[in-house]
């Protein structure tokens, strides 16, 4: 399905949805893990409530208020989480122990302690990978998904945003993102950086977070960068940020085979879900999401013309709201 018919149309936006009202836990609380990880997390919203779990974005990401607004607070219990290394999580920025498959132990884990039956999980870039393949893995733990900005973590994304397309979009941001990069390493930028962020001084590493950072908040919607995160200025957020992502990255999401995601698609056909999409995501191009839809037909899609990759741009709002409200019919 796709609204908004011509690019960046401004007809009938008054009908979209927007953010439900801000809304505080009422609870929260550290979750060990079986390593050196507290996993931080909180609940909000009704505590006899639909049961979802947020997942951000990153990986290297974290909570934020905002992302408590996508849902209903009256009719949903919702949990979120600092992924390890994120946020409140501790240790921060760790990279020990810190794969995709220990992130889907830290969410059943999470989903034990809190005596969920099953959820509904809702995450967006990053977050929608980390959905995808938990769903894949604990198929009979999932109610529903909702994912936005898909990424499915492939070779072919990743060349895309850190060594070659994105970079023809935005090509001022990119002599950004090159400059702390020698010309001799410049033909493995993900390698150069993962280098650099891994490195024993932090003033290697917080220069190399720096400019990680700004390339993602240059590129992350279509109205500019005014729509940059302001955490990433906060040099200890884009440290954690930058580490964990290249971590993940030059390590292919620690995924058995690429494309693993569509490979094992067929595991979670008979769960409901919603996909959200921005037309012109850089970050995450609609390609992805695309053949994320063909593998999974029964998914609802919904192309938004006039966004990018951020999920606070209105139509995206919109979808993910919409999205959520339907959710609660299941």
């Amino acid at each position: 399905m796709e609204r908004n018919t011509p690019p960046f149309a401004v007809s009938n936006t008054s009908h979209r949805k927007g953010l439900y009202p801000d809304n505080e836990p009422f609870a929260y609380g550290w979750l060990p893990t079986s390593g050196a990880h507290e996993i931080f997390y909180e609940e909000c919203g009704n505590r006899d409530g639909k049961p979802c779990v947020i997942l951000h974005g990153g990986p290297g990401g974290a909570i934020n208020p905002t992302m408590r607004r996508f849902f209903n607070p009256a009719k949903w219990r919702m949990v979120l989480f600092d992924q390890r290394g994120c946020g409140k999580s501790r240790p921060n920025a760790s990279l020990e122990d810190n794969t995709t498959w220990s992130l889907i132990e830290d969410i059943e884990r999470l989903r034990i302690h809190l005596g969920v039956e099953k959820w509904t999980v809702f995450g967006g870039s990053w977050g929608s990978t980390l959905a995808l393949a938990y769903a894949i893995t604990h198929p009979h733990r999932v109610e529903a998904l909702v994912l936005r900005g898909i990424f499915l973590l492939t070779q072919r994304e990743l060349r895309w945003f850190y060594q070659e397309g994105a970079s023809m979009l935005f090509p001022d941001a990119w002599a950004r993102f090159c400059a702390p990069i020698p010309e001799a390493e410049r033909g493995d930028m993900m390698a150069a950086y993962h280098k650099r962020l891994t490195h024993t001084d932090r003033r290697i590493q917080a220069e190399a977070a720096a400019a990680w950072s700004q390339w993602e908040g240059d590129t992350i919607s279509i109205r500019g960068p005014e729509a940059r995160p302001s955490k990433f200025n906060e040099i200890d957020f884009a440290i954690a940020f930058a580490r964990i992502e290249s971590h993940f990255f030059v390590n292919g999401g620690f995924f058995k085979e690429d494309n693993w995601i569509l490979n094992n698609i067929d595991k979670i056909r008979g769960i409901p879900g919603w996909i959200v999409q921005g037309r012109f995501d850089v970050v995450t191009p609609m390609d992805s999401a695309w053949r994320l839809k063909s593998a999974w037909p029964e998914a609802s899609f919904d192309i938004v013309w006039d966004a990018g990759h951020a999920s606070t741009e209105p139509g995206i709002v919109d979808g993910l709201i919409r999205a959520t409200d339907q959710a609660l019919k299941l």
